[in-house]
C-alpha cells in the first residue's frame, strides 16, 4: 500500500521528510523497472509472433533447392507464406503448394519447408502424407 504523503506539511520532522524522500525515490524506481519489464515482455511477445509466421526452410529443403538450381525471391516466399496462412486458416498440417512449376512439401504445423521439387521432378511422382494442396 503506498501513502501519499505531503512534504510542506509543518507536523513532519526534517528527517521524517528526508526518510519518505527516499522512500518515494525507491519506489519511483521499482515502478521504472516494473515499466521496462512490461515492454520487454511485449517486445518478446511480438518477436515470438513474428517468428511464428516466417516461412523456414528444412536443411533437406535447402539442398534440393541447391541441388535442382531452384532459386526464390522474396516474393516467392511472400506468396508461400500467404498460401500456408490460408492453408493453416483450413486446418492443414502437412500440404503440398504447387507454384511457378514448382512443388513444396510444407509442414504447415511448423510452417517449415520440407522438400522442393521442380517440374521434371514431379513428374509420375505420388505425393503421401499430406492433407491438403495449395496452388499458388
Amino acid at each position: 500500500m503506498v501513502q501519499q504523503v505531503n512534504f510542506n506539511d509543518a507536523s513532519l520532522k526534517p528527517m521524517d521528510a528526508v526518510q519518505n524522500q527516499a522512500q518515494l525515490q525507491i519506489l519511483q524506481q521499482q515502478a521504472s523497472k516494473a515499466a521496462e519489464s512490461v515492454q520487454s515482455f511485449n517486445d518478446v511477445l511480438q518477436t515470438t509472433v513474428n517468428q511464428g509466421t516466417a516461412l523456414k526452410f528444412s536443411a533437406h529443403a535447402k539442398d534440393r533447392l541447391g541441388m535442382r538450381n531452384i532459386n526464390l525471391s522474396a516474393a516467392d516466399v511472400s506468396r508461400m507464406t500467404d498460401a500456408v496462412n490460408k492453408a493453416a486458416a483450413k486446418g492443414a498440417k502437412q500440404s503440398l503448394l504447387v507454384m511457378n512449376n514448382l512443388a513444396f512439401i510444407v509442414s504447415v504445423t511448423n510452417r517449415t519447408v520440407i522438400t522442393a521439387l521442380d517440374d521434371s521432378n514431379m513428374k509420375e511422382n505420388v505425393f503421401t502424407n499430406i492433407d491438403s494442396a495449395v496452388i499458388v
